[in-house]
């Protein structure tokens, strides 16, 4: 039985890194007092491309320094959006007291008793390295550019997952041999689970996600570790050679607003013949959805401020307004509701008034004839409208003022 601590979407980035290193850094301290032989960071250590002299790169060096001279550290290729590919690669320079490797191709990388990676020099093993402590078959983001460059836009999407399909079977029969000889076989990997749910709990659902559970099952590999998606949920199989578990960790922080369930990494015991983990949480930054449904009242405000603890809170509040009741909305007011929130972030859906045309009403003959079509398209009553239009049309405007002044006085208006 081995203990890892798997890490997913630390997203270091200018925008992100107080959220980013604040998390991570208490959950290295959890992993070192837990005492874990191994760490996994399975994709998506970067938000977006980061200069060396940043901030961001600068902590995020730190952090893996200080993990790596804990224990072995595997740190796998993300997304290429957030990694860019090369991005990586300088975390093989840290010196650590124990190595990091970086996994960004397909191939499989062995735990030795030492703390040494051994890797495989093609996808797979051919025999399992003497000395392994544990097998890790790694998976990073498939590039979908190439693969439509050569099978076409169209195909891409079904032979990426047909690909991914066949290569995760043919991992299953050096995990087996694994077995066989007392060492613990493990995956990891990074990209969507058809059926998984996002952080904003909407299901993960379409043609082009690249893995099933039964395709990462068929690997044979106790555990696997997958990074990607931002919110923490298993899978698990009961079969002839033990207990399989699949899991996200989620992302290792809050970093937008809505995210449903806690934060946090993985802690893994894995066996030869099962695998089990905890979710250890991370002190991730607290969000609010204050929702109208309408224009913002302020005693509901007033009220909800009341009903929840906003200090120190991430504050949004949305509400829908119409186009010509947006200038009614006192943002002053609010903010001095919200004032005790760390952030406060206002969003207005304006909805735009709608005007319904009439198709052919600029070829009409008399103004009477626009009137009927107009009337038509917009359901109005037509009586009234042309009633108007011939007393307009018609009569002076001192006999239509006196007219209207007369009809006011008889409903006792004035």
């Amino acid at each position: 039985m081995i203990r890892i601590a798997q890490f997913s979407d630390l997203h270091y980035g200018t925008k992100t890194l107080a959220e980013a290193d604040r998390c991570f850094g208490a959950a290295i301290d959890r992993a070192i007092t837990l005492g874990v032989r191994a760490a996994v960071l399975s994709g998506d250590a970067t938000d977006h491309a980061l200069d060396l002299h940043a901030p961001a790169a600068e902590r995020l060096f730190a952090q893996v320094r200080r993990l790596a001279d804990h224990c072995p550290v595997l740190m796998l290729q993300g997304t290429f959006s957030h990694e860019p590919p090369g991005t990586l690669a300088i975390f093989r320079l840290l010196g650590g007291r124990y190595p990091v490797h970086v996994a960004d191709r397909l191939g499989q990388a062995a735990l030795t008793a030492t703390g040494q990676w051994i890797a495989s020099s093609g996808w797979c093993f051919d025999a399992v390295p003497a000395g392994t402590q544990a097998l890790l078959s790694c998976v990073p983001t498939v590039n979908k550019a190439i693969v439509a460059a050569t099978v076409g836009v169209t195909d891409a999407a079904q032979t990426v997952g047909e690909q991914l399909s066949l290569l995760l079977q043919g991992y299953a029969p050096i995990n087996r041999a694994a077995r066989s000889q007392g060492v613990p076989t493990i995956g990891v990997a990074h990209g969507t689970v058809f059926g998984c749910l996002s952080e904003h709990g909407v299901p993960m659902a379409g043609f082009d996600h690249e893995f099933t559970t039964g395709a990462l099952f068929a690997a044979e590999a106790q555990a696997f570790m997958l990074g990607h998606i931002h919110r923490h949920q298993s899978w698990s199989l009961e079969y002839t050679a033990g207990r399989q578990c699949i899991a996200y960790p989620g992302a290792i922080g809050r970093f937008h607003y809505g995210e449903e369930g806690e934060k946090g990494f993985l802690l893994w015991e894995v066996g030869t013949d099962q695998a089990h983990f905890t979710l250890e949480p991370t002190p991730s930054r607290r969000t609010i959805d204050i929702v109208f449904e309408g224009k913002p009242d302020l005693d509901g405000l007033r009220a909800a401020v009341e009903l929840q603890d906003i200090a120190g809170a991430f504050v949004r509040l949305r509400w829908t307004v119409a186009d010509e009741d947006r200038h009614e909305v006192d943002r002053t007011a609010i903010m001095r509701l919200l004032e005790g929130a760390a952030e406060t972030k206002l969003e207005g859906r304006i909805v735009p008034v709608v005007r319904t045309r009439a198709a052919g009403i600029s070829q009409l003959a008399t103004l009477a004839d626009k009137v009927r079509v107009w009337a038509h398209v917009t359901e109005a009553r037509i009586e009234p409208l042309l009633g108007c239009l011939q007393r307009v049309s018609c009569q002076e405007p001192e006999t239509i003022a006196e007219h209207v002044l007369r009809e006011l006085d008889v409903l006792d208006i004035r």
